[in-house]
């Protein structure tokens, strides 16, 4: 017999010891300020902010892509910045502000960068558009407070100059699976531009 499975045969079986269970965690009560309005909601810690939105607030616009946080379909804007929904829990956002694509803007009136995805055929098949928009939105904020990108430092961040080049590494999180991103990008850009005129 080899010495290597000499060794393996020689060794003491292991006890096969039951699984621990975690102990149970009733429901909890949480408020979520989502769009401006408090929702009091009761329910397990290990619900997903995405679940909460869905299933219990019933605010149905951020969709339920991978639920592993590869695809972006569940972005939402939580104090001004990008968040996958599908990756946080709904109860560590008490008294923080959760923006999801229904908050942006009204049939009435969308949000500028809304009517640029509608003006610019920025969507296919339309699952992802909530996410890239939300996605989009926070992005203007994160370059009007200098946020570097790995192409460019925050010294050279200027809101008018943002290249499409700069719009698809910051856009890179949210994916299409339809490849509508020719569009996507020209409908951030006239924000952009739209923008620097202002």
């Amino acid at each position: 017999m080899p010495q290597d499975e000499q060794i393996l045969t020689d060794r003491p079986a292991a006890s096969a010891a039951p699984p621990a269970s975690a102990p149970y965690v009733p429901p909890q009560p949480v408020t979520l300020r989502i769009n401006g309005a408090e929702h009091q909601l009761t329910i397990e810690p290990r619900v997903t902010l995405l679940d909460a939105l869905r299933e219990v607030v019933h605010l149905t616009g951020t969709k339920k892509g991978c639920d592993r946080g590869q695809c972006g379909a569940c972005t939402v804007i939580v104090d001004g910045q990008r968040v996958n929904s599908c990756l946080t829990l709904a109860i560590m956002h008490e008294g923080r502000e959760i923006t999801t694509v229904e908050g942006l803007g009204s049939q009435e009136q969308p949000h500028p960068m809304q009517q640029a995805f509608m003006d610019c055929d920025g969507f296919q098949c339309g699952y992802c558009t909530p996410g890239q928009v939300c996605s989009a939105v926070a992005l203007l904020d994160e370059v009007k407070q200098k946020q570097a990108s790995s192409l460019t430092d925050t010294d050279q961040l200027e809101p008018g100059a943002l290249t499409e080049d700069e719009i698809r590494e910051r856009m890179s999180g949210n994916i299409c699976r339809c490849g509508a991103y020719p569009n996507i990008v020209k409908a951030i850009h006239s924000v952009v531009l739209r923008d620097a005129r202002t």
